[in-house]
């Protein structure tokens, strides 16, 4: 099987389709170095035992991007972020609250010390970076009620947005996989 899926990847790269089967789902794949070095990562952490929330909201993200419901696309990738961040919660004994929001959940993995000690004068830079990203374009774009004016999303928000959570997601696994060795 694995030697079909590289054979069909290969001739989607060849033929400049612009997707990828990945884990029995096909995803949309807007740049090459950012699906290798960012989003194949982050599906394989996402494919780890207790990540499967994470992962189905990953890949829902994505097949909504594809399909072109770009509001949808922002608040399954907002999930899955959030999601990550409660996984790690969980495993790792930290308290929260099941209805936090992405700000709350990663002030309690700054507070746990999922970062280093030394990232201690970047944390608040990473906090609002982290909040304000995925989180804030979703809160804008397409979850809250849009008025009397239709909102349109542009695709390439939504592909930046779900680059961002996907980049977010493996910060947040590998910071946790790095505290095993601290």
């Amino acid at each position: 099987m694995d030697a079909c899926v590289d054979e069909l990847n290969a001739r989607f790269k060849e033929h400049g389709v612009g997707y990828a089967f990945v884990d029995d789902e096909i995803i949309r794949v807007d740049s090459e170095i950012i699906h290798t070095e960012v989003v194949k990562p982050a599906i394989h952490y996402l494919s780890a035992p207790g990540f499967e929330g994470p992962q189905e909201e990953f890949f829902k993200a994505h097949d909504h991007y594809r399909h072109g419901f770009y509001k949808e696309a922002l608040t399954a990738a907002n999930q899955a972020f959030e999601s990550t961040m409660k996984v790690i919660c969980e495993q790792e004994g930290w308290g929260f609250k099941k209805g936090d929001t992405a700000k709350k959940l990663i002030m309690v993995c700054i507070d746990n010390g999922l970062f280093p000690a030394y990232y201690q004068s970047h944390l608040a830079a990473l906090a609002n970076l982290l909040d304000s990203s995925v989180p804030a374009i979703r809160n804008n774009e397409g979850s809250h009620g849009q008025g009397s004016a239709v909102k349109t999303v542009e695709p390439h928000i939504v592909s930046y947005t779900l680059h961002m959570a996907a980049s977010a997601i493996l910060l947040l696994v590998n910071s946790a996989h790095s505290l095993e060795t601290r």
